[in-house]
Formats: C-alpha cells, structure tokens, sequence
C-alpha cells in the first residue's frame, strides 16, 4: 500500500539546477555540425594571403578583406581541376563548405571551385602560360623554321569525323593532287584531347619523309579550344623536328599553339593553302626570278664593260696603243714592200721569157727551146730562191719587230712578275715611294687583274 506524505499546506522548495557541462570535442562537434549544415555551399570573395603549397599537392591560404579573414584550403583532387596557378594578393571568388578544424578549433572554408575575381579561370591560365612560355623563348621570331615550298608529304593531327579534315584534304588536292597526307586521327575537345594531341606530334615526328606537320581543328569556345592552350601540347610542338603549322580556329581566335608553331594559319582551309602554292603562282615566281637574273646578268655586263672601258682608257695604255699601231703600220709597209718585190721579180721573169720565145723563134726551134726551157728554169729557180730570201728575211723582221713589241708592251712586263702602281685615284703612276705616304691606298696592276692596297711603310731604294 503507498503511503502518502502528510500535508500541512506548505509546498517543497526546489533544488538548484544541475548543471550540463561540455567537453571541448562536444562543443567542437555542435559548431561543426551547425557550420557543416547552414554553410555547405557558399561563395567568398576575397584575397589571397599566407599561401603554401606543401609537396603533398594541397594549397593552404588565407581569404581576408579589409575587416576579416578566414582560412581556406584547397585540396589535391581538387587543385587539379583549377586553370590558373594562385598567388598572393590575387583577389578571388571561392566556392566552397565551412568546416571546423578540431586540433586548433579553428574553423576553415573547403575550397572546390576557385576563379580569379573579374577575369575567367581559362583566361588567366592562358595568360599565364603565354607569358611564362614566352620568357622560355618558346616564342622567338629566331626560333620559327621556313615552311618548304614544294612538300611531298604532309602529317596531318586532327578529328577524322570533322569538317576540318574535309576542308583541308579539298583544298590539297585542288593544288596538289599527288601530295601525300598522313593523318593521326585525335580527338580536339575533351579531357583526353590533350594527351592524343601530343601522341599525334611525337608519333609523326617518328616517321621519315614528312615535310611539313599541321595541327587542325574548328572554331569554338575557349573551353573548347583548351586543349591547344595545354602546356603540353606547346612543348610537344616546340620539339617537333618537322615544320609545323597552327591552324585551330576561326581567324580571331587565338591559342598557345599559334605562337609556338613555326606558322599560325587563321583557318584549316588557310594552312592548306600555304602548304601548297598554286600552279600559277609558281610559274610566276620562276618567271620573275627569269626575270631578275636576266636583269642581274646585263647589268653585270655592263658594269664589267664599263669597268674594262676605264682601264683601257688609261694614259699609259693610250701610249702603248699608239706604239703597237705604229709597229702595226710598220709591218704593213713591209708587207707591201715585199710584194711589191715579188711582182718585180716575176716580171722580170716573163721579160726573160718573152726574150727566150723571141730567141727561138730567130734561131734553130730545137736549140733554141732547149737553151730557152734552160735559162727560164734557171730564172724561175732564181725567182724561186729570191722570193723565198726576201720572204724569210721579212718574216725574220716581222718576228723582231713582233718580239720588240711584245717586250715593250707592259702587260708581257707583267706577266713577269712586274706590276704597275697607281695612286688611290687612279691617275698617277707611283714612280717613288716620296709619291705616297705610310697610309695611303693604292691600285696595284698585275697580269691576271687588279689589286688595292694600303701603304704600311716606306723603305728608300
């Protein structure tokens, strides 16, 4: 049976309030839990501070603006997936969750998506590979190779399925309908576009007898056109031993694989064109070229003429001139002389022979022709003999006449070592070193052509 209390009217006082304590992990969990909930997505905008990128891949920074700050971290697998490379003082916008650190209760955002404030993520990784190529001198005007004129094979890294392909191989053939193309089908978009890309590169590089490599595809976005802004991609066509070509997109976009290409063409149809000249524009070029080597030719011509007209007008030429044609003369007048002698003794010949037939007829025909044919034969070896003493005795002449005149000719002086010095203009012949002094240029005459020359010192005879 209950017993129950007696009541005399008078109520129970309460007893102090037990308290709750929590532990500090207790605490941590509650703010983590609430923070987790209420902050599992948000944007912050703010600077970078304090960052460090450990060897483990993580990146560790602060996100303050002028009143606050918080922690952030970014971690490995998501790092990869960020464009651009984070530096401090870099004002940013940060998606992300708000955690709880519990060892130092401090509490921190979990960064997945990190933009670059007032400037897209692709194009400040673009930016930033373009400038840090360009100081490795990926870019050099020095470093372009000249595409060759006539290619007989061309390697070819782009979709098999696209337009691209379609477009180049039209314009190939229009021009060139026997040039050989070697395609390596790769995927242009994507995440895997970027590795077949390099592999289509390195694998064309390995074959021989490619002359000229061209990396194609379409116009697009730059989200589309990101795999030719890989740094991989880049250095893949910076080592490419064949010539090669950029032709990614439509006329105003532009990659990292332009500049690193030796050509950046606007469009496909644009590189195939330049691959391959027209047959017209060929023939043009080789006639022109005819043209100018005509041209070169007459006016090397002429100056050479022109040249050898001012040696030999010269004044020590002029009065060798005038000796050789005075020797010329001489000869001549001999010549004449001779001949005149010639025709005198064949003359006095038929004298003697009319004389003889005068003779016969006078006296016995027998006697008489037997003495004439005798005195005729003897005159006729007479002339004969007399003929020849004057011909050799001209002939002797001519020869010292000939010999003198090669002798004073000063060209045989030259052609026996000797040679003939002018001053620096060319019109006074340098008979004494007094002429010139230690300094002066001089024109030198050999027998095979002319010297110039400067004067380092002077010594008397």
């Amino acid at each position: 049976m209950e017993q129950k209390g007696l009541d005399f009217g008078i109520q129970p006082q309460p007893g102090p309030p037990r308290r709750r304590t929590l532990s500090v992990s207790e605490l941590t969990d509650r703010i983590q839990g609430v923070l987790e909930v209420d902050f599992a997505d948000v944007w912050v905008e703010g600077e970078i501070s304090n960052l460090k990128t450990p060897p483990s891949g993580h990146y560790y920074f602060s996100l303050k603006d002028e009143n606050a700050q918080i922690r952030a971290v970014i971690w490995k697998s998501d790092a990869r997936l960020i464009k651009f490379r984070p530096k401090d003082g870099m004002r940013v916008v940060a998606r992300g969750s708000v955690s709880v650190y519990a060892p130092r209760g401090d509490y921190q955002l979990l960064v997945q998506v990190l933009e670059p404030l007032g400037k897209g993520s692709l194009q400040q990784a673009f930016e930033e590979l373009k400038e840090r190529l360009g100081k490795e001198g990926f870019f050099d005007p020095g470093r372009k190779r000249p595409l060759p004129m006539l290619p007989r094979r061309v390697g070819l890294v782009t979709s098999p399925t696209g337009a691209v392909l379609q477009d180049i191989l039209r314009v190939l053939a229009g021009r060139y309908s026997n040039l050989g193309v070697l395609l390596y089908p790769a995927r242009v978009q994507g995440p895997e576009a970027v590795w077949e890309i390099v592999a289509g590169i390195r694998a064309l590089n390995r074959i021989q007898g490619l002359d000229v490599l061209i990396v194609a595809r379409g116009g697009g976005s730059l989200e589309d056109l990101w795999p030719f802004n890989d740094e991989a991609v880049a250095r893949a066509l910076a080592a490419s031993e064949i010539p090669t070509i950029s032709a990614v997109g439509h006329e105003t976009d532009f990659t990292i694989a332009d500049f690193v290409a030796d050509f950046r063409a606007p469009t496909p149809s644009a590189a195939a064109e330049r691959v391959v000249r027209a047959k017209v524009d060929l023939i043009a070029r080789v006639t022109a070229l005819e043209q100018q080597l005509g041209a070169a030719t007459r006016l090397r011509l002429t100056q050479t003429r022109a040249r050898v007209e001012r040696v030999t007008s010269h004044r020590v030429f002029e009065v060798e001139r005038g000796r050789i044609r005075n020797h010329a003369q001489r000869v001549d007048e001999l010549g004449r002389r001779g001949e005149k002698g010639l025709l005198r003794a064949l003359e006095r010949a038929r004298d003697g022979l009319r004389h003889a037939a005068g003779r016969v007829e006078a006296f016995r025909w027998d006697r008489q022709v037997a003495a004439g044919r005798e005195r005729v034969t003897h005159q006729w070896e007479r002339a004969q003999a007399l003929f020849r003493t004057g011909n050799e005795a001209r002939r002797a002449a001519l020869g010292r006449l000939a010999g003198k005149l090669e002798s004073l000719s000063p060209l045989a002086v030259l052609s026996r070592g000797y040679a003939l010095v002018w001053d620096a203009s060319g019109r006074h012949l340098l008979r004494d070193p007094g002429q010139v002094g230690v300094g002066d240029g001089v024109l030198v005459r050999l027998h095979g052509g002319r010297l110039g020359a400067t004067v380092t010192f002077k010594e008397p005879a």
